[in-house]
């Protein structure tokens, strides 16, 4: 209602999130799934030349059945962003802003030192995400903190060349997925997808009122595409981010780790907020309760509509999912929570 603003001001603003139901009814399918690799929070998945490799800290690893992840290349910092050409040529985003292709730094724009995400397009043409233009990749929670909305998206043509800005003013794009000459943006903080025009850069919203905060997106066999929730909204999160005060405060004298603020993991240390009354009675972790951190594959139609997701709950411990990829018939899930990548097997999922 148009008058909503102003009664609020006298009655109080409802704080309100997204019920789990329907496509996203909550079950134990994470868990569940065997771990295909013990990795230290697994990041970014991809596969090249057959192979699945996955980002962890500094390193990219060859990921393989029966064997230890073992370490392919290092970096200066670490890897924020995967991708591989066409051609097959590597590109990696580092947390310090760089970007290389092939083992060869690229010049970026100035404007360019946050890359959450990377994704070529079948005509060569290589999309980019700068998820804010004041904070790092690893101080997302900074930028949710503050309510940013600085990040923007660039592309670079077939080509090569300088890369372009396409648009601006959002909310900490994560994640990428090209439509043709269009791509499908991940837009964090305002919980929803959002398709871009390649040509215009004029904007469409694809799919609103996300339950968590959307991360990377990955191609799916039959056309559609896999959505990764990195974190889930609750209400206590969402008062916060409308306590001006008490946010600023909370940033300027609590450490990071132990904000009320969304988590890759949670229950590790007594200083975390959430963690008596309704989370835990009588020692159980209620599966339902309120949590800093879950996690949370969708799978999207050739639409973009949710069709069915997968969960590791409140209790469970394959939170902070920030990447998935399909191989041979198999789903692999990077989940930074659970120092783990899972196999699911899509054939046998009964999805």
């Amino acid at each position: 209602m148009i008058l909503d603003p102003i009664l609020d001001m006298f009655r109080g603003k409802a704080v309100t999130i997204p019920p789990l139901d329907g496509a996203f009814r909550p079950n134990t399918r994470l868990d569940d799934a065997p771990a295909f690799a013990e990795l230290t929070e697994p990041d970014n998945l991809l596969v090249a030349d057959g192979r699945l490799l996955a980002s962890s800290g500094n390193a990219v690893h060859v990921i393989a059945a029966g064997a230890e992840p073992f370490v392919v290349e290092t970096f200066p910092s670490s890897v924020t962003a995967l991708a591989m050409s066409p051609s097959g040529e590597l590109t990696v985003g580092l947390e310090s802003g760089k970007l290389l292709i092939a083992s060869r730094e690229v010049s970026l724009p100035a404007d360019i030192g946050c890359v959450t995400a990377l994704a070529y397009a079948g005509d060569g043409t290589l999309w980019l995400a700068n998820g804010s233009a004041e904070f790092w990749p690893s101080q997302w929670a900074a930028d949710l903190m503050k309510k940013g909305a600085s990040g923007s998206l660039w592309k670079r043509d077939p080509a090569g060349g300088a890369f372009r800005k396409v648009a601006g003013d959002i909310a900490f794009p994560y994640g990428l997925h090209t439509l043709g000459s269009d791509v499908l943006v991940s837009e964090s903080w305002r919980h929803q997808l959002v398709r871009f025009d390649g040509a215009t850069g004029n904007r469409s919203t694809v799919l609103t009122h996300l339950p968590g905060y959307p991360a990377r997106l990955a191609p799916a066999s039959d056309g559609g595409a896999w959505l990764t929730l990195f974190a889930p909204r609750n209400r206590l999160i969402e008062f916060v981010l409308q306590e001006t005060t008490y946010r600023q405060d909370m940033i300027d004298q609590v450490p990071p780790a132990y904000w009320i603020a969304p988590a890759l993991a949670s229950n590790r240390s007594f200083l975390e907020p959430l963690q008596c009354g309704g989370i835990r009675t009588m020692g159980i972790h209620k599966p339902w309760s309120p949590s800093r951190s879950y996690g949370l594959v969708v799978r999207l139609d050739q639409k973009l509509q949710p069709r069915f997701s997968l969960h590791s709950r409140a209790n469970g411990s394959r939170h902070g999912i920030c990447s998935v990829v399909e191989k041979g018939g198999q789903l692999f899930i990077a989940s930074r929570g659970g120092d783990c990548i899972l196999a699911v097997d899509l054939a046998m999922g009964g999805f």
